[in-house]
């Protein structure tokens, strides 16, 4: 059994920073005019998910982690809205797409079970 010590120790932390490094690759690609549009936007909610892992795995309470895993949710929706939308409209390639939203639908799975698992 794997031990926990660190926020940085949980699988879903991982995965969340793998999407967030995805993201960054993916916009270093996007027009210069979309700096501040959708490279930021993608960008944000990307690092959001990791993020707000980190700050609800560091709460003394379970009811606000849940409230950041919650969060986490609500950012991954985000990040897909924006990555579709990029596509959508010829700011990138849809297999690039694919994949981060592969593993994004794999982190939503992991958000909802770990809600599931500490809700209890």
């Amino acid at each position: 059994m794997v031990s926990i010590n660190d926020f940085k120790d949980l699988k879903i932390w991982q995965k969340g920073m793998d999407i967030a490094e995805q993201c960054y690759f993916l916009t270093r690609t996007f027009p210069k005019d979309e700096i501040y549009g959708m490279v930021q936007q993608i960008r944000r909610s990307a690092v959001s998910i990791p993020a707000n892992i980190a700050e609800g795995y560091g709460r003394s309470y379970t009811a606000e982690y849940i409230r950041f895993l919650r969060i986490t949710q609500g950012s991954a929706n985000e990040l897909e809205t924006h990555l579709i939308l990029s596509q959508r409209v010829g700011l990138c390639q849809q297999q690039k797409v694919q994949a981060i939203l592969v593993l994004l639908q794999e982190e939503r799975r992991m958000i909802v079970g770990l809600i599931k698992k500490i809700d209890t």
